[in-house]
């Protein structure tokens, strides 16, 4: 039987009918396997040795009463066969230090999904630019300076942190507004903070496409987060419509351009967000949108990604 660790936010928080952690737990739990709980304080390292204080685990597919947990014991991560790191953004220097924890994991032959070093090699903002090909013009700045420049060149801009989610503290600018200059100071705390500038892409009003992909290979339909009235961010967060599309040949082809990459990096299960024909973002820390794809098409993602790492474990 496997045994597989996963390590999320508190569960008792989610909203089941679209969290992609309590699929991913569902499709272990069908395959029999053994799923042991975990949050971040649960993690520790005694004489170089990672520890997790975990649970068994048993849920239900429904909207009360959704888990059951036994009682905590203190075991070596590396009793288990995988670990889902599902931790939700901020990622922040305690993310890292839980990715350092994992590392032993992993040193000792656990499958940690998404691998740890690429969890901090991999900015989910700062990746999309290692494929030039795919990507609108950017810029990653302190200086208030250069971004005054690639605005008076572009003259329509998204800005935006480096380390947020969920379509937070994202900010359009365009030339001539008078915002401008204490949106640049706010998003780099007056040139202290690196921060993001990218063309703005006008397709954001057919939907923000969020690409699923398990070891390399994209679910052949995405998700397109579609902006409401008066805004330009398509986050499902801040209020956008989600509505299911198939995959056209541009989308493909950026999934094979990042495809080999991704598997090298041992990043297994990354959700990829397109505009247009443009890659913007590529999220390695808890992708979403399994349980809104699977019901739309009737497909099995978190099934796909289960067989992937079964495959990886034999």
């Amino acid at each position: 039987m496997v045994k597989l660790g996963i390590i999320m936010d508190p569960i008792g928080s989610i909203k089941t009918y679209k969290d992609s952690s309590f699929a991913m737990l569902l499709a272990a739990q069908a395959r029999d396997w053994q799923i042991f709980y975990m949050e971040m304080n649960d993690l520790s390292l005694i004489d170089s040795v990672a520890y997790g204080n975990m649970r068994s685990l048993r849920v239900h597919d429904r909207d009360h009463d959704w888990y059951e947990l036994e009682s905590a014991r203190t075991l070596p991560l590396s009793e288990l066969d995988a670990i889902l790191m599902r931790k939700d953004p901020p990622y922040n220097m305690e993310y890292v230090y839980a990715t350092y924890l994992l590392q032993f994991a992993h040193d000792s032959g656990t499958l940690v999904v998404n691998r740890p070093d690429s969890l901090r090699n991999a900015n989910e903002k700062l990746s999309a630019a290692w494929f030039p090909q795919c990507t609108v013009p950017t810029l990653v700045s302190r200086r208030a300076e250069e971004y005054l420049a690639f605005l008076d060149q572009h003259r329509d801009l998204i800005l935006k942190p480096l380390e947020g989610m969920g379509g937070t503290s994202i900010f359009r600018v365009r030339e001539g507004d008078p915002n401008t200059n204490v949106i640049i100071e706010t998003l780099t705390d007056h040139g202290q903070r690196y921060a993001m500038a990218q063309k703005m892409i006008p397709e954001i009003s057919a939907g923000d496409k969020r690409i699923l992909l398990i070891n390399g290979e994209p679910v052949p339909y995405a998700l397109a987060r579609i902006p409401a009235a008066g805004e330009t961010r398509g986050n499902l967060a801040v209020g956008g419509r989600g509505e299911g599309i198939e995959l056209n040949e541009r989308d493909r082809w950026i999934c094979s351009q990042l495809g080999p990459r991704l598997r090298e990096m041992g990043l297994i299960f990354v959700g990829i967000d397109v505009i247009g024909d443009y890659l913007t973002e590529i999220n390695v820390t808890s992708p979403t949108c399994i349980r809104e794809l699977d019901q739309l098409f009737q497909l099995d993602i978190a099934g796909q990604l289960m067989g992937c790492i079964q495959g990886m474990l034999s």
